[in-house]
């Protein structure tokens, strides 16, 4: 799958004006992955604020690097590999792609358009698509 040019922008764009407010929207992550699916709770071992750290550095760099695939695809086989040594599933992309189209939903207000959700939800596939081969192993 690939992403057009103003879908990148459109996530780029739109991240930027969720980053100044990450921690508040990594807690707004974690509440509604945990009512989405509290099943997934026990995966998350270290303190929730510092797990939001990397999962926003994590959302960034993935973000940043839509512009060169080539780069990006080798860091989310990585991130993968390191995910389902925690215990991650193929299973569990659905309710984190929930979570974070909710978490944007919040935090950008509206400025969450039809169109940046559609771009969201692109990257969401890209990067499911691109993780899920190397987990359920």
């Amino acid at each position: 799958m690939s992403l057009t040019s103003t879908q990148i922008d459109l996530v780029q764009t739109s991240f930027k004006q969720v980053e100044p407010i990450s921690e508040q929207a990594a807690a707004v992550f974690y509440d509604a992955l945990f009512q989405i699916d509290p099943n997934l709770r026990p995966l998350f071992k270290q303190d929730i604020r510092s797990q939001g750290r990397k999962l926003m550095a994590m959302l960034k760099a993935a973000v940043e690097g839509l512009t060169d695939l080539d780069a990006l695809v080798p860091q989310l086989h990585e991130l993968a590999r390191r995910h389902q040594a925690y215990g991650v599933r193929q299973s569990h992309f659905t309710p984190v792609g929930n979570a974070l189209l909710y978490t944007l939903k919040t935090g950008l207000g509206e400025a969450y358009t039809r169109e940046v959700r559609e771009a969201w939800v692109a990257v969401i596939h890209l990067v499911a698509d691109t993780m899920k081969p190397l987990l359920d192993r």
